[in-house]
C-alpha cells in the first residue's frame, strides 16, 4: 500500500473504452496523490499458466481495461492535467512479478505475415526489477511503464479503448514511466482521468502489439494547470531514457522508401530475419521479441522522395 496516497482504485474499478458519461470512481482535489491497482491489458484473461490457447480465445470486448476514471475537482475544457508518475510496483502471482507477450491473429505491424498466435510468459524479481530472461540466453531490461493514460473526450457515446487520442489513451509511450510529468488536454468538466495497460518493457513501436504485459500499483499524482489550451499530450522525463539497454550498443535495419509505414515494416522483417540468422531462433519469437526492446526510429524524412525508418535492437539482449 501506498503510505503517502490520498486514494486507492481498487482493481475492480475499471471500465473499457472512453466515454463521458461513465460515473466517476472517486472525486478528489487537485494534488491530490493515488494508488492505481491496474490489470493486465488482457484483463485477467492470460495468467503466468496461460498457453497459446488461451490468446486465441482472447475476449476482445475486455482488453485494455483502465481504472478509474477520476473526477478532478475544477477541471474544465481547456485546462491541461498534470500527471507526475511516482512509482511501478508490479503484483507478484505465483512467487513471482509475471508478465505476457503475444502474437494476436490480425494484430501488429506484420499480422499479414504472422497470422497464428503465439504466447511467451516471462517471470521476473518485483523488487530489483533485473532483466527478464528470454530462453536460455537472452535478457530484456526492464522498465515499468503506462501504456493507456487519459481522460475523457468531449464527443459523446463510447469510444474504443486500442487506438490513442488527442486526449491520451493507449499511447503506448514507453517514457511516461517513474518521474515523468505528463500533461493531457482537458475537454470535459472533471477531466475523468483513468490509467491502465501496465508493462514491464517495451520497444518503441511496439511492433508485434504487446509489449511485456504484467499488472502493476501505479502511484501519480493529479494536478492542474489552468487555461493551457494544449492541443495533444505532451510530456518531460526526469533524466536520460535508454540508459538501462544501451550500454552495449544496437543492431539496426533500415527501410527505405517513400512510405513511411513500408519503411518501418521492412525494417522490422529485416530484423526478425537478422535474429532468426543470428540466433536461430523461429521468426514468430523474434517478432515478438523485438517488440518488447527494439526501437523504431523516423531517421530521415527529408530527402524526398525517400524517407529512411530504422529498427534498433539493443545488443545487451544477447551480450
Amino acid at each position: 500500500m501506498c503510505k503517502n496516497c490520498d486514494y486507492t482504485i481498487h482493481g475492480a474499478q475499471h471500465h473499457f473504452g472512453w466515454d463521458n458519461s461513465i460515473a466517476p470512481a472517486e472525486m478528489v482535489a487537485p494534488g491530490s496523490t493515488i494508488l492505481f491497482q491496474c490489470q493486465d491489458s488482457s484483463a485477467g484473461q492470460l495468467g503466468p499458466s496461460s498457453t497459446v490457447a488461451n490468446v486465441a480465445a482472447l475476449d476482445f470486448g475486455k482488453i485494455n481495461p483502465v481504472s478509474g476514471p477520476i473526477f478532478i475537482d475544477g477541471a474544465e475544457p481547456g485546462d491541461a492535467l498534470k500527471i507526475t508518475l511516482h512509482d511501478f510496483a508490479p503484483r507478484v502471482q505465483d512467487g513471482s512479478a509475471w508478465g505476457w507477450t503475444a502474437n494476436i491473429p490480425g494484430f501488429g505491424l506484420l499480422a499479414d505475415q504472422f497470422t497464428d498466435p503465439a504466447l511467451t510468459i516471462w517471470k521476473y524479481d518485483s523488487v530489483n526489477l533485473a532483466p527478464a530472461l528470454w530462453g536460455q540466453h537472452g535478457k530484456v531490461a526492464l522498465k515499468p511503464f503506462t501504456g493507456t493514460i487519459g481522460v475523457a473526450q468531449a464527443e459523446p457515446g463510447l469510444h474504443s479503448i486500442i487506438p490513442p487520442r488527442r486526449t491520451g489513451g493507449n499511447l503506448d509511450i514507453r517514457d511516461i514511466a517513474k518521474g515523468t510529468v505528463l500533461y493531457l488536454p482537458v475537454e470535459v468538466a472533471g477531466a475523468l482521468f483513468s490509467v491502465g495497460d501496465t508493462h514491464a518493457a517495451q520497444g518503441d513501436g511496439e511492433v508485434c502489439g504487446t509489449a511485456i504485459e504484467s499488472p502493476m500499483d501505479v502511484t501519480l499524482t493529479l494536478d492542474l494547470v489552468k487555461g493551457a489550451n494544449l492541443k495533444m499530450p505532451r510530456f518531460t522525463t526526469p533524466g536520460p531514457v535508454t540508459r538501462h539497454i544501451d550500454a552495449d550498443g544496437y543492431e539496426v535495419t533500415t527501410g527505405i522508401g517513400p512510405d513511411l509505414m513500408t519503411g518501418a515494416r521492412q525494417a522490422v522483417e529485416q530484423m526478425v530475419d537478422l535474429l532468426c540468422a543470428q540466433h536461430g531462433m523461429a521468426a514468430v519469437d523474434a517478432y515478438m521479441l523485438v517488440s518488447t526492446c527494439g526501437d523504431l526510429r523516423i531517421s530521415e524524412i527529408v530527402d524526398m522522395p525517400n524517407w529512411v525508418v530504422s529498427f534498433y535492437f539493443p545488443r545487451s539482449v544477447f551480450a
